[in-house]
């Protein structure tokens, strides 16, 4: 098997009203080698300073908890947006947080400027994807859950590896795929179509901890049916669709 990178992603809720939660969505580059011009969660490889913050966490798994570092810190960069920060930041600490990373200061001393630590209980595991297509970079990404308050500051595109950023439902991004209006890779897609039924932070953080802990590793495979091609993803893992025409998928 592939040789994979590890990675993370935040998928952010934020409720402000009766209707289904809105989710961070940034749209990816198109001059970008994997997932070129496709709409995505924030998210990003592990790097090393994740790993090393992750030492002073002796009470999680350091995998997991370089994970969720990693996730932390990339919905700062790529959105703004500073989830499991505790006490939360405002706009002017976000964006000094912000500001830093991009300048290569490292995470840990940008946070004891600001006199801020990681929660990282404020993450729930949702899912772990793990392709393995020799063709495409393979990455093992881990996906948490986070809840931002309604009134949190504005999320703003870093306009580097992204050229927009916006707050939608699940499924108005699907909508808008099925309309030709973007583009999604398969592993979004059926997390979208999770969260679609899901609706809400209450429900799904409800589900995900109905589910094994940690989340098992989906590695989608091809199978044929019905004369078709489909790439396939296993049962029992809260997925409410489970395979798709191959023809139909996009994959990075």
């Amino acid at each position: 098997m592939t040789e994979a990178i590890p990675a993370a992603t935040l998928v952010l809720f934020r409720e402000t009203g009766d209707g289904p939660a809105e989710h961070l969505f940034v749209e990816r580059a198109a001059t970008m080698r994997f997932a070129a011009g496709a709409i995505v969660f924030p998210g990003g490889r592990v790097d090393p300073g994740d790993r090393r913050m992750a030492e002073t966490f002796p009470a999680y798994d350091e995998d997991d908890a370089a994970a969720r570092i990693c996730a932390i810190r990339e919905s700062i960069e790529e959105g703004g947006i500073g989830a499991g920060l505790s006490p939360a930041p405002n706009l002017a600490v976000t964006e000094r947080l912000r500001a830093g990373l991009e300048a290569g200061t490292v995470f840990a001393d940008l946070l004891a400027s600001e006199q801020r630590s990681l929660d990282l209980d404020a993450l729930i595991p949702f899912a772990r994807w793990r392709p393995n297509f020799p063709e495409a970079r393979v990455f093992d990404t881990r996906f948490f859950l986070a809840r931002v308050a309604a009134d949190a500051p504005a999320a703003r595109v870093d306009a580097t590896e992204n050229v927009r950023v916006f707050w939608a439902s699940a499924q108005q991004v699907i909508d808008d795929a099925d309309g030709g209006k973007v583009s999604i890779i398969f592993p979004t897609r059926r997390n979208l179509e999770r969260l679609a039924a899901l609706g809400s932070f209450d429900a799904a953080r409800a589900q995900a901890l109905s589910l094994p802990s940690p989340p098992p590793m989906i590695t989608p495979w091809v199978e044929e049916r019905d004369g078709e091609q489909h790439l396939c993803i296993p049962d029992k893992h809260g997925y409410p669709v489970t395979s798709q025409v191959m023809r139909e998928v996009q994959r990075g």
